[in-house]
């Protein structure tokens, strides 16, 4: 068992845990969640024995194997394959004395013990098994023999984290696993994890990644580790159902102290009354401060578009896209329309990022025509946003060099949304962490008022607080989308369609994103049939009919998932009304005075409109069900 108890830690001035408790139980499965610099990285550092804490115990059983994705790369000529087999310390040493033997360094006995050994650990499929992991987080079989210093910073990241899956270990701790995950290897992630039959701690920002693997969430609160049962969607009704209990008995404290006060004021200097008022200064100095209830995120944006707009924004016609002449989509038919919102799907390397780099006009095509709209204005994100910060301009400033006639508060007040209040806003981006950078670049893109958003992976370093103010910006966001993300939250509440990149083919695709992860497992299986059996009959027949099957399922399904895709909607729309006619009645203005028709009409909007939300709901559940019972028929 973890045990942490009454444990304080600070770090460069900053206080992250103060008398902090936690036990974790052997073979659970916990995701680490919190803000940002709330001290995630310093208690697996607390657990790694990298890091002391200022008082208190931290308890990992003896003899426990740590297998720890490290975030950093060493720029090696090792190959790919030789750097993640070095995450299985016993199967190296083997490998070693098994080499000396083959010098004559070792005894016939000895060597039939290690061979013994070797086969213990299975060993001998050690080389199959990296491969395996490899091919799993995207690397094409060509990548496994070079040098891991050939790799980009994501890809290193990605070889850290089949280097900790080698590892055969009692306890893993994952940091941030997904950030530079495709959705395929995220899908494959989950998977693995799934099987994985040790203790997890892994910190993610991934909502439904943490809902399919995880069964215990430890939340960072006010400096406590507080521990909750269930995946990711359980935690976050159970925090809302005690933070709502925490705020009524908040108020219901408060209007006791101030009547207790007010009894104090008015009684204090009469003798009659003297003692009474004694005691209820003495109550008022026993009763707890219940502490109001912290729920509101930091984060408060909205993403504003261009007042004009063009229809089609863009309009590519028999587009070849690909790099140095070599096409890796062909024929690409695709109208950007206002308004519209668009996901693309595909496996690793299909050419989702290079679709959007076309859009954005960042790739010239090999062939066809890029169209675009007189009012076009494209706000594009992709992770060289990050790299293209000026690390010694504040974001006040890259604000201002974009709009010289824009006044001070007035950038302030954009910025303090992003999370840069205060002097926040003046400070230089080279201190700022991954996350900030990713903040500013979203910043600085919707300063610009696109009416296009085309995003690639654009919560790579985001918290959950920040991805919730995205997914709800986004959603209100009245301009066309294009998004590429493993977030799968994100995709699902702010895309009304998707578009499937694979095969040299970018094609509408009629189903959800549970049609498509059957589907990806489906091509997977394909690919390894074709390597198994290249040029082969057999293969080539089984993928086609898979195709034909998996089309034919999309086909059946379209117009449930279309229906349920409407209904979604209106029940966003209705819970927005909803929200404004409670916001209404609980405005004291209301109640001021011979509005009683004005109160009785707001009251009667409100009970229609619970009423059409609960057929709305009723509707989801009906069409769900019958999904479900396609899906699985």
């Amino acid at each position: 068992m973890i045990n942490l108890q009454g444990v304080s830690l600070q770090m460069g001035g900053r206080e992250l845990l103060q008398n902090a408790d936690c036990r974790i139980f052997p073979g659970h499965k916990v995701g680490v969640i919190g803000a940002n610099g709330c001290g995630k990285s310093s208690l697996f550092k607390l657990l790694l024995r990298q890091l002391d804490s200022d008082s208190g115990r931290v308890e990992v059983p003896t003899g426990w194997r740590i297998a720890h994705m490290a975030q950093e790369v060493a720029a090696g000529q090792q190959s790919a394959l030789d750097y993640v087999l070095d995450g299985d310390d016993e199967l190296r040493r083997l490998q070693r004395k098994l080499q000396q033997a083959e010098n004559g360094d070792i005894g016939g006995r000895e060597l039939g013990e290690l061979h013994e050994r070797m086969a213990a650990i299975d060993g001998y499929s050690g080389p199959a098994r990296a491969a395996q992991l490899l091919d799993g987080l995207g690397f094409a079989h060509t990548d496994q023999q070079r040098p891991a210093s050939s790799f980009s910073g994501g890809w290193r990241i990605r070889l850290n984290l089949a280097r900790a899956l080698m590892c055969p270990a009692d306890l893993m701790l994952l940091d941030e696993p997904t950030n530079h995950l495709d959705l395929d290897a995220t899908l494959w992630l989950e998977q693995w994890l799934q099987r994985f039959p040790g203790t997890l701690l892994v910190i993610s920002h991934d909502r439904d990644f943490l809902d399919a693997v995880v069964d215990g969430i430890v939340s960072f609160e006010q400096r406590q580790l507080r521990l909750y049962s269930g995946n990711y969607s359980a935690f976050e009704r159970a925090r809302a159902e005690r933070l709502a209990q925490q705020q009524a008995q908040y108020e219901k404290q408060q209007v006791e102290r101030a009547h207790m006060e007010d009894f104090v004021r008015r009684f204090r200097a009469k003798a009659s009354k003297a003692k009474q008022a004694q005691s209820r200064l003495k109550a008022l100095d026993r009763m707890v401060q219940i502490a109001p209830a912290h729920s509101d995120s930091p984060f408060h944006f909205t993403l504003p578009a261009a007042n004009k707009t063009s229809d089609p924004l863009i309009d590519l016609r028999e587009a070849d896209i690909g790099y140095g002449g070599r096409a890796v989509l062909r024929g690409v038919q695709l109208g950007i329309q206002p308004g519209r919102r668009l996901g693309l799907l595909g496996p690793n390397g299909a050419g989702k990022s290079s679709l959007i780099k076309t859009l954005a006009g960042e790739l010239p095509l090999i062939g066809g025509e890029r169209l675009c709209g007189e009012h076009l204005a494209i706000g594009y994100f992709a992770q060289h946003q990050l790299e293209a910060l000026d690390g010694a301009a504040s974001p006040v400033l890259h604000l201002q060099r974009l709009s010289p006639e824009a006044s001070e508060q007035s950038l302030r007040d954009f910025l303090g949304g992003y999370g840069f209040a205060g002097d926040r806003a003046f400070e230089t981006v080279a201190d700022f962490s991954g996350g900030e950078k990713a903040r500013l670049a979203l910043a600085i893109l919707a300063w610009q008022k696109p009416n296009l958003l085309l995003l690639d992976e654009p919560t790579n370093h985001l918290d959950l607080e920040m991805r919730h103010a995205l997914t709800l910006a986004l959603a209100e966001f009245p301009g066309a989308v294009v998004l590429v993300s493993h977030d799968r939250h994100l995709l699902a509440n702010t895309t009304d369609e998707f578009l499937l990149v694979a095969g040299g083919r970018a094609e509408p695709y009629a189903g959800d994103l549970e049609d498509y992860k059957q589907w990806l497992l489906a091509f997977r299986r394909g690919e390894k049939a074709e390597e198994k059996f290249p040029g082969g009959e057999k293969p080539a027949d089984d993928k086609k009919a898979q195709r034909r099957a998996a089309a034919a399922l999309r086909e059946q399904l379209k117009p449930l998932t279309d229906k349920l895709k409407r209904v979604e909607r209106q029940m966003s729309q209705a819970e927005k009304k909803l929200a404004e006619l409670e916001s209404q009645l609980a405005d004291e203005s209301l109640y001021s005075g011979g509005q009683q028709e004005e109160i009785a009409r707001v009251n009667r909007e409100q009970s229609q409109q619970r009423e059409a939300l609960d057929e709305l709901e009723m509707q989801w559940l009906e069409i769900s069900e019958q999904l479900e019972a396609a899906r699985e028929s």
